[in-house]
């Protein structure tokens, strides 16, 4: 039975992950979460895992008080954390959302995992660092994204030179056809609502300024390597299908499902096999119709600022990925508007021109992290007066 962790069991990856391991027959071996002990419990008395961790550090006493006298073996902390990425599984599913998820990752990366990545954020702040680590630990990265595990299915690799661009599609997210007058008014709440998919706030928020794309698209120049000129987005409403590959014959492979985690996450788990997932066949007919547009840079510029990070290097895309959490963070909290997002961003990333040094450490990387992030907080207040 193959043996597998979870990081981020609570949210919404990780409850799709759940759905997946369990209709696999999987065996949940350590499991993890931020600070939803009571979550965290329910699941670990059904898994009975070898370990149950929590990232909180002061959710520690709760977690063994509930679950010590059934005599499941629990820790919390950082370090913690990193050690239940790195213990004895066959694959390890990183579903914790943001730079959090760094230090996990590359601790199941350097044990030589099978590592399911359902986080971006670990590619675009330190894509360099971990690649490495990927080869010289003989680890395995599978892309749990719906948009990069649609272009690993269908992305031949024996025939690199063959391929001409790769193409991620969007939903469009709540404010696709939204003028820039109402995205200027928009709170969290309409922002929150997405029209397809049921995620995490971060994430949410990300879809609606499009940042998510920008962010996949720095994730598939690591992931594929074909350089960022041939990497594309398309606005794709239904998304029934979530990524392409086109060839130099003009042939144009792509892959289709319903808009469900459980798909991606239960191809990770059986990969090279295929199993079964608890999810609906897809059915064209039903559907009707699929749809395509090109993304609006004017009104979501955050993919301008995404392409420019790529270009400009690991230590750009660190700085972009940690100013936009610090915005999404302010825009929740309701202290700068929706459209300020990109722009904090963009100021984030003006003021650290030249002053971001390379990102070829862990270290480096969680430098230029805390100076982004330093920065990207002292321009909130300009911004909310505004």
């Amino acid at each position: 039975m193959t043996r597998v962790v979870l990081l981020g069991a609570t949210g919404s990856v990780g409850t799709s992950a759940l759905a997946a391991i369990e209709a696999g027959g999987f065996e949940l071996v350590g499991v993890a979460a931020n600070s939803s002990v009571d979550e965290l419990c329910a699941i670990a008395e059904r898994h009975r895992p070898l370990m149950t961790v929590a990232a909180d550090p002061a959710c520690g006493p709760a977690l063994k008080a509930r679950l010590g006298p059934q005599g499941l073996a629990t820790d919390a902390g950082a370090d913690a954390m990193v050690a239940l990425a790195a213990m004895d599984a066959e694959r390890v599913i990183v579903a914790i959302p943001g730079f959090a998820a760094l230090r996990p990752a590359l601790a199941a990366i350097d044990a030589g995992r099978i590592v399911c990545l359902a986080n971006k954020e670990v590619l675009v702040a330190a894509g360099e660092v971990a690649m490495a680590r990927v080869r010289a630990a003989g680890a395995t990265v599978l892309p749990v994204d719906s948009e990069h595990n649609a272009i690993f299915q269908v992305f031949e690799r024996g025939a690199l030179g063959a391929i001409t661009r790769i193409v991620l599609t969007a939903s469009g997210g709540p404010f696709r056809e939204a003028s820039l007058e109402a995205m200027r008014a928009a709170g969290p709440r309409q922002a929150l609502k997405h029209p397809n998919w049921s995620m995490g706030a971060k994430i949410s928020i990300d879809s609606a300024t499009m940042m998510n794309k920008g962010l996949e698209v720095i994730e598939a120049h690591h992931l594929f390597p074909v350089g960022p000129d041939r990497i594309g987005v398309v606005v794709h409403p239904q998304s029934i299908i979530h990524g392409m590959v086109h060839y130099a014959d003009g042939s144009c492979l792509a892959h289709m499902s319903n808009p469900s985690m459980v798909t991606p996450i239960a191809h990770c788990l059986h990969y090279p096999d295929r199993g079964a997932a608890p999810v609906p066949a897809l059915d064209l007919v039903a559907l009707g119709n699929l749809t395509f547009e090109a993304p609006d840079d004017a009104r979501f510029p955050a993919l301008r600022l995404a392409s420019a990070a790529l270009r400009a290097g690991t230590a750009s895309t660190n700085a972009l990925n940690a100013a936009n959490e610090v915005a999404v963070a302010s825009f929740l909290a309701e202290e700068i508007g929706f459209l300020d997002i990109a722009a904090l961003v963009e100021a984030t990333l003006d003021a650290m021109a030249g002053r971001s040094g390379a990102a070829d450490s862990v270290d480096a990387v969680e430098a230029i992290d805390g100076e982004a992030r330093r920065v990207a907080r002292e321009k909130i207040p300009a911004m909310a007066g505004r």
